[in-house]
C-alpha cells in the first residue's frame, strides 16, 4: 500500500465526509469511550483501513501502529467496529442524499430523471442462501448511488422501500412489476418502466377483459409493438413487447430450466413462451415516448447490475468475513461508504484542480 494515502492523502479525504461527521461518532455510540482511540479521526482511519483495501484485522493493527496510528489488538478493532454501525450508517445517508441533490441529468425531451433500482444478496461465510441483502439505487446516466439500506435475508424487493420523487422515472427488474408497488410511484407523481411479471401483474385489455397476451404477441413484427392495458384496479399502462434473437430465446430458456432444476420444480410452458420476447409495461406517454424511445431507456437499466458487479468484485462486498450481526452491518455500511467516497471523488474529479485538492473555504 502506497503510505501517501494515510498521510498527505487522508486530508483530502476528509473533505469528501459530510458535514458534522465527527460529532455524530460520539453522538450515535461509536466513540464512547477514548483510551487508546482519543478521536473519532482516528477510529474512521482504523476502520478504512481495514475494510476498505479488504485486509483483516490483524494486518490492519499492525499497519496502523507502524504509520502512527493508536496501537491496539484485533479484538479491540473489532470491537470498535460491532459499535460503529449506526455512525457508518448516518455517513453514508448523508453522501446518497448529497449526491441525489446533486444530480440535474433528466431524460431527453422531458423533465423526468431516471432511477435504476434492485437489491443483491450478500452471504456470510459457510452460508447456504442469502443472509443480508442490499436495496440500492442509482441515477442515469451517471451510475451513481442516491439510495441504499441494508436489509436481513427475509427484507423482500419493493418499489416502496425507495424515496420517490415528482417527476422521477423508475426502471427495475420483474421482480418489482406488482400493482401495489406501481401505485406507490404513481402516488409520489413517478412514472414507471418495469419488465412485465404475468403472474404478479394481470393485465385487461381495453375491453376489460383478461388479456390474451399470446394472441397479440403473435401479430407482432420484427419492430415490435405495444398496447393500451389496464390493471385490475384501472392502473392505465402500455405494454410494449420486442421479439428477441432465436440466440437470446434460447439462452433465456436454458436459465430457466436450471433454475427449476435447482429448485426441483417444472418450468411452465408459458414461461418459456415468453422468453422469446422482451416485455415490459411503462406509464410513460406515447406522444413523448415512442416504443423505440421506451426500451432504450429500458436497456440503461442495466447499468445497476454493472455496479452490483463493481461493489462486489472490486471492493470485495460480495461476501462477508465475520459472523456477529453488529460486525457485519457495520463491516457492509463501511463498504458502502468507501463506495460512496469513491464516487463523489469521481463526481469532484469533473473539475478536479492540478494541484490535486480541494482549496478550503
Amino acid at each position: 500500500m502506497d503510505e501517501h494515502w494515510i498521510t498527505e492523502d487522508w486530508n483530502e479525504l476528509k473533505t469528501l465526509l459530510p458535514e458534522g461527521w465527527e460529532k455524530m461518532a460520539k453522538e450515535l455510540g461509536a466513540l464512547t469511550r477514548l483510551r487508546k482511540i482519543r478521536s473519532s479521526e482516528q477510529l474512521l482511519r482504523l476502520l478504512l483501513l481495514h475494510v476498505g483495501p479488504g485486509l483483516s484485522l490483524q494486518q490492519a493493527v499492525v499497519r496502523a501502529a507502524q504509520w502512527g496510528l493508536p496501537a491496539l489488538s484485533d479484538v479491540a478493532l473489532l470491537k470498535r467496529m460491532k459499535t460503529s454501525g449506526a455512525w457508518l450508517r448516518w455517513m453514508c445517508e448523508r453522501l446518497v442524499e448529497q449526491q441525489r441533490l446533486g444530480q440535474d441529468w433528466t431524460v431527453p425531451g422531458s423533465n423526468l430523471r431516471m432511477i435504476a433500482v434492485d437489491s443483491t444478496d450478500i452471504q456470510e461465510p459457510g452460508a447456504t442462501g442469502s443472509d443480508w441483502r442490499l436495496h440500492y439505487a442509482i441515477e442515469m446516466p451517471g451510475t451513481f448511488c442516491v439510495h441504499a439500506k441494508l436489509t436481513d435475508r427475509h427484507g423482500g424487493e419493493s418499489l416502496c422501500r425507495y424515496p420517490i420523487s415528482k417527476n422521477d422515472l423508475v426502471a427495475g427488474d420483474r421482480n418489482f412489476c406488482k400493482e401495489t408497488q406501481i401505485k406507490h410511484v404513481l402516488d409520489n407523481a413517478g412514472h414507471v418502466l418495469l419488465r412485465w411479471h404475468s403472474t404478479a401483474l394481470p393485465l385487461l385489455d381495453a375491453k376489460q377483459r383478461p388479456l390474451n397476451v399470446f394472441r397479440w404477441l403473435k401479430k407482432l413484427g420484427r419492430k415490435g409493438g405495444e398496447l393500451a392495458v389496464w390493471s385490475k384496479t384501472g392502473i392505465a399502462l402500455r405494454l410494449c413487447a420486442l421479439r428477441v434473437s432465436r440466440h437470446a430465446a434460447e439462452r433465456e430458456r436454458a436459465k430457466l430450466r436450471e433454475s427449476a432444476r435447482k429448485n426441483g420444480r417444472q418450468v411452465s410452458e408459458r414461461s418459456l413462451k415468453l422468453a422469446g420476447y422482451i416485455i415490459v409495461v411503462t406509464t410513460l406517454p406515447l406522444e413523448q415516448f415512442s416504443l423505440r424511445s421506451v426500451f432504450n431507456l429500458y436497456r440503461m437499466r442495466w447499468q445497476i447490475e454493472l455496479a452490483f458487479k463493481r461493489l462486489k468484485s472490486l471492493l470485495n462486498a460480495g461476501h462477508v468475513p465475520k459472523t456477529d450481526p453488529d460486525c457485519v452491518r457495520a463491516w457492509l455500511q463501511a463498504k458502502l461508504l468507501t463506495s460512496l467516497l469513491i464516487e463523489k471523488l469521481l463526481l469532484e474529479a469533473e473539475v478536479f484542480s492540478p494541484w490535486g485538492f480541494i482549496l478550503a473555504e
